[in-house]
């Protein structure tokens, strides 16, 4: 097993898991995982959020396309910590299945929530859930290449 980080993961953890930084690093915090198994992560969205200027003016909402990378990204972490040694790349190749049930706007806290179910290395399938206040608001089931 790679490194393991005590719980909840900072920002700081984060960064030593995955590469991405401001402005598209998309969870702030991991408060729970269980290496092999699933991952769950946070997002704040804020008004102040650099995407939310455009999209939509008058009417901000979270891109579909950020809620499935912010998924994605909490999956990567998860990689880190399941594959011995970690991974040089972590791309997704694949999304299905994906359903969205209600916008994200600022002031949401988006719990980030991802299950392992098959892996065949380099290839890990997910089946991901972003929830704000217990409510399902998006569903998505992808594959992330991990080599």
């Amino acid at each position: 097993m790679e490194k393991q980080f005590p719980l909840p993961m900072d920002i700081n953890a984060i960064q030593q898991c995955i590469p991405h930084r401001y402005p598209f690093l998309l969870i702030d915090r991991v408060i729970d995982y269980r290496p092999g198994e699933y991952v769950h992560a946070l997002r704040s969205v804020t008004f102040s959020d650099p995407i939310l200027q455009g999209h939509f003016p008058g009417n901000p909402v979270m891109p579909g396309v950020l809620i499935i990378e912010a998924l994605a990204q909490a999956s990567a972490v998860l990689g880190r910590m399941t594959i011995p040694g970690g991974f040089t790349e972590c791309l997704l190749a694949e999304v299905n299945n994906t359903r969205f049930r209600r916008p994200i706007v600022p002031g949401d806290t988006v719990h980030l929530e991802n299950t392992l179910v098959r892996k065949r290395a380099p290839f890990y399938w997910f089946e991901g859930k972003a929830s704000v206040e217990g409510q399902v608001v998006a569903n998505v089931n992808f594959c992330a290449l991990m080599k």
